[in-house]
């Protein structure tokens, strides 16, 4: 079973575009509230299953190619919150959508915190490896239409009810996918952030003075 830990205020307000801002009072409260509300209503579940390298099917594209080069075991991983979030996030768009964000954002913070556990009790199994940072589909070039394949390789909708729909988003939505090289040998840290992001011109974090953590 997994146990969500405490989700960070701060994590929470940059992914609402208010990173650095000093919550007042009334603000520091609804944060609370929201993240004891994401708590609550979360089934936190993740899937990880190791990949033999080269393949092919996983390899679709040159950025998750450079990403795993060096490695020669990959671990595919899902993580999601489970339907409940989803619910509480859309029933609270019709009443207070302010509120509505900040539950999102807690969300964010929290299936992040799903994806951690997932890696740690990796590297625990693998503990002579280097692991890569997660690299999902949708990053640089490598096709969101990946992601039906990465869950029918967890088998993920029959095993945690993850799946995905007809344009290739997550069902639940408070859900990821991702793939992590694991390497015998130290790897060099590849080129992350907004400098090789193909979203970096029309990115809300970006006009706000920030960026997404990635």
């Amino acid at each position: 079973m997994i146990t969500l830990g405490h989700l960070s205020h701060s994590e929470a307000m940059r992914y609402m575009g208010g990173a650095g801002i000093e919550p007042d009072e009334r603000m520091s409260a609804m944060l609370s509230e929201c993240e004891a509300l994401v708590l609550r209503h979360a089934s936190p579940k993740f899937l990880y299953r190791i990949a033999e390298l080269p393949d092919d099917e996983l390899a679709a594209g040159n950025d998750i190619k450079a990403h795993l080069s060096g490695c020669d075991k990959a671990a595919v991983l899902c993580a999601t919150l489970g339907a409940d979030v989803d619910k509480l996030i859309r029933v609270t768009q019709v009443s207070d959508m302010a509120r509505a964000v900040m539950l999102n954002s807690f969300a964010n913070v929290a299936v992040e915190q799903v994806c951690d556990k997932a890696e740690q009790e990796i590297a625990a199994q693998y503990p002579d490896r280097y692991m890569t940072f997660r690299y999902s589909p949708g990053y640089g070039d490598y096709p969101l239409s990946l992601q039906k394949t990465l869950l029918t390789f967890l088998d993920a909708p029959r095993k945690i009810g993850l799946s995905a729909n007809e344009n290739h988003l997550l069902i639940p939505s408070k859900s990821v996918t991702a793939v992590a090289g694991l390497s015998l040998y130290p790897i060099e840290q590849k080129r992350q952030g907004c400098a090789v992001c193909q979203l970096r011109g029309d990115c809300s974090y970006r006009r706000n003075g920030g960026h997404c953590g990635f």
